[in-house]
């Protein structure tokens, strides 16, 4: 089943925006409030995992994610059109990607739609950026990320930038942020590009 949301406002085509059961659902949030103010068509998959997470964590905030959301589509909708190659998309980000997640990607796995969409995105090419959230990893772990590296994904954990000299949490999330809009060439003001210790 799928959820409508807003309509685009420009005609073009989607980022996928997956939200998979790791703690961080305020960069999901964070990502989607970003996208609907710099005017994206974004579409969303979320994994039950994800919403289970998003109530612990942060209250509220995958209903409000998703509202911002072009199109939402159920995990369990394999039929969904991102489920196919020849679903035209600008590409796919997963925030927060958990290992479970990270590992469908690795494997190709593909029991749900959120793991089936990324293994098209890689398939056709298009960009993949895995927001992996965990700490600390062991060897499998770097294994799964070194594996998707491999197939041609982008592994952006959340490791803030101190130099940009962060005052609130909302900062440190918002650089997260900025980076993956940065892998979609999606320009953005969501932190200050370092200029040089001279500040350029």
């Amino acid at each position: 089943m799928s959820l409508s949301g807003p309509e685009p406002t420009d005609g073009a085509v989607p980022l996928l925006v997956g939200m998979s059961g790791a703690s961080g659902s305020i960069y999901g949030l964070r990502l989607m409030q970003a996208l609907q103010r710099l005017k994206v068509n974004a579409h969303m998959i979320v994994t039950a995992a994800a919403h289970r997470v998003a109530e612990l964590e942060l209250p509220g905030a995958m209903e409000q994610a998703q509202s911002l959301a072009g199109i939402v589509y159920a995990d369990a909708d394999i039929a969904a059109p991102p489920a196919s190659g020849t679903f035209a998309c600008a590409g796919m980000v997963i925030v927060p990607c958990s290992i479970k997640t990270l590992s469908a990607v690795a494997n190709s796995y593909a029991e749900g739609l959120l793991a089936r969409a990324a293994d098209c995105i890689l398939k056709e090419r298009r960009r993949l950026v895995l927001v992996v959230r965990e700490t600390p990893l062991h060897a499998g772990h770097l294994r799964l990320m070194s594996a998707a590296t491999e197939m041609g994904a982008v592994i952006l954990p959340p490791v803030p930038g101190f130099y940009a000299y962060p005052r609130s949490i909302e900062d440190i999330v918002d650089h997260t942020v900025g980076k993956i809009l940065d892998q979609f060439d999606i320009s953005h003001d969501l932190y200050r590009p370092w200029a040089g210790a001279d500040g350029g």
